[in-house]
């Protein structure tokens, strides 16, 4: 796939911007991040704000040398017990989110960018003010992707589970050294992968050792990444790996409001190779045979979906009822003042139970 064109301008509305995105070689120790992106954050906002298909920026050098050396050093070990997909079975994709257990780097990046002054700056690079770091690490923390994984185009969850709180950015920082784009792993920004593939705008990023890429968790930041093809198979011991980091913010703007959802996925459609008069490969086959298996194995999540929330529903009902039926003995009573309190709580429990 083609490379992205960070580092080279990013060509915008028909010219071409500046070339921001590489880091110098002066570096800040005590922030963990190179110099030249913590100097003047606000010179990245128009790149992030204009790029397409939505905003992001691509980050070389993002990290200190050293620093970036010592997150892969200290990479927790692929965890078969924290490489479970959505269908209950272990796969090819390890998250450790316990990120202040796994060493001395890690604990200091969970304390940076917990710090008013990262998210200061995070929120001059993108112009989304009050941003709040998120101490579960729900869905982030440390990626290992191995041989034959891949992430089909998604948009994320929308607000976190426990707190409420609006997803607003991720960021995410490649540990891949020598890394060839003919491994596959390329992130993708895509622009709607529901639309005919010919009316997708497509822009690969490869995950390069050291690379940042930040960008806007809406309900049109559409991503994922192709399948890794490493040279040794499932014998490779090589992996693409990857800290994620998200965050959120109390309220967002109007026009990027939705209704919560959880991570949202598209199948991928054929191979552009596989036409009419085709004639399929054992490969072709193989690869039609795994597309209708995900796509069958997403429509019985989703199938598993509405049958909780039937239940759900069923057992408000039920308590509805219960409630119905305690006003309705209540209501019963007509005694003085015991009348009085029992016409108030009819009241109350009117309106916390039946709207």
């Amino acid at each position: 796939m083609p490379e992205s064109n960070a580092g080279a301008g990013l060509s915008i509305m028909n010219r071409t911007l500046p070339v921001l995105l590489t880091g110098a070689a002066k570096m800040n120790r005590d922030n963990l991040i190179a110099e030249t992106y913590l100097s003047d954050p606000d010179q990245y906002f128009e790149v992030y704000d204009k790029a397409r298909p939505f905003r992001h920026l691509v980050l070389d050098d993002f990290f200190e040398p050293e620093y970036a050396r010592s997150l892969l050093d200290q990479f927790p070990a692929f965890d078969t017990g924290r490489a479970m997909n959505e269908n209950g079975e272990v796969g090819a994709k390890c998250v450790h989110d316990n990120m202040p257990e796994l060493g001395a780097p890690y604990r200091a990046l969970d304390e940076y960018i917990q710090s008013r002054e990262f998210l200061g700056w995070l929120e001059r690079m993108t112009g989304i003010d009050e941003l709040v770091y998120d101490p579960d690490y729900f869905g982030g923390g440390t990626h290992e992707n191995r041989h034959g994984q891949d992430l089909d185009p998604h948009v994320d969850f929308n607000k976190h589970p426990k707190t409420g709180l609006h997803r607003r950015l991720n960021l995410i920082v490649y540990l891949n050294e020598e890394w060839h784009a003919d491994w596959g792993g390329a992130i993708e920004f895509h622009s709607d992968p529901r639309r005919p593939p010919e009316e997708n705008q497509i822009e690969y990023v490869q995950p390069k050792f050291n690379r940042a890429v930040l960008f806007e968790t809406t309900h049109w930041s559409w991503h994922g990444f192709e399948r890794i093809n490493l040279p040794e198979g499932d014998d490779d011991p090589r992996s693409r790996k990857s800290v994620a980091l998200y965050f959120y913010s109390k309220t967002r703007p109007p026009e990027e409001h939705t209704k919560p959802h959880s991570t949202i996925y598209v199948e991928r459609p054929l191979p552009e190779h596989i036409q009419a008069g085709t004639t399929l490969t054992y490969e072709d086959f193989q690869r039609i045979r795994i597309l209708l298996a995900r796509r069958d194995q997403h429509l019985q999540r989703l199938y598993n979906n509405i049958s909780d929330l039937s239940a759900q529903n069923e057992d408000l009902i039920a308590q509805r009822d219960r409630a119905r039926k305690m006003l309705d003995e209540l209501s019963g009573e007509d005694d003085g003042e015991t009348a009085t309190a029992v016409r108030h709580a009819r009241r109350w429990l009117a309106r916390k139970l039946l709207g």
